[in-house]
């Protein structure tokens, strides 16, 4: 316990890295705990790679943004010190994280079956399945954030996704993600596209809102299908 002490207080002097080591290893614990130190390291890797790709993504766009906190059976974030400027920036930003989480759970994916590896098949389908529910259109979420280029109204349609996996399958974070939505659909329910400052932030050209929604309905029925046979190789043992 000593030793656990004076290494995190070794690692608060790192300032914001050392806060980002802290609760990674505190949400490895907890995991190991619950489900194996080989699947907990597997799955906090994945959310790293995409808290990662929004990190870079922000430094990208010239962001004020703090590294990745890790919170036990919630997830993780990255906190931008400063708004985007405009709709194209917070999609850009919003993507790139399902984006390389993606990527971390094909890499995943191929070396299960390089090896013929149940837990890395486990780890890869929780990296697929965390990306394809963060894309659901609705904010706070990933996907509220990329299909807001297209119109704040689009959440709208997360409302029914989000009740249905709640009915489906209860959670405290998901009545947490309905709680932090209220807001956004309070301001898309308000949404005036002619008002000048509305203008300002969604007026992005359609050749910018086509390029998004096609690369966003792309992503998400790649994740669907990844997540759906995924779950059919891994059978009873996720049943």
């Amino acid at each position: 316990m000593v030793k656990l002490l004076i290494l995190a207080l070794k690692l608060f002097k790192l300032g914001k890295l050392g806060g980002t080591a802290i609760t990674m290893i505190a949400s490895l614990g907890v995991y190991a705990l619950a489900f194996g130190w080989r699947y907990a390291a597997g799955f906090i890797g994945l959310l790293f790679l995409h808290e990662m790709g929004h990190y870079l993504a922000a430094k990208q766009r010239g962001l004020a943004v703090g590294a990745p906190t890790f919170i036990p059976f919630v997830g993780a974030w990255i906190e931008l010190k400063e708004q985007p400027a405009d709709a194209e920036t917070e999609a850009y930003v919003a993507f790139a994280g399902p984006l390389l989480g993606t990527i971390g759970a094909m890499a995943c994916y191929f070396a299960a079956r390089e090896f013929d590896s149940r837990i890395m098949l486990a780890i890869a389908y929780s990296g697929f399945f965390l990306n394809f529910f963060n894309l659901i259109p609705i904010s706070p979420l990933d996907g509220g954030r990329i299909t807001g280029i297209l119109s704040p109204r689009v959440w709208f349609l997360g409302v029914p996704i989000v009740l249905g996996v709640m009915v489906y399958h209860p959670s405290p974070l998901l009545f947490v993600i309905a709680i932090m939505a209220l807001p956004s659909l309070k301001h898309a329910w308000q949404y005036d596209p002619a008002a000048p400052e509305n203008q300002a932030y969604y007026g992005v050209p359609l050749e910018k809102k086509i390029e998004y929604g096609l690369f966003y309905l792309g992503l998400v029925v790649f994740l669907a299908l990844m997540t759906s046979n995924i779950h059919e190789l891994l059978g009873p043992a996720i049943r």
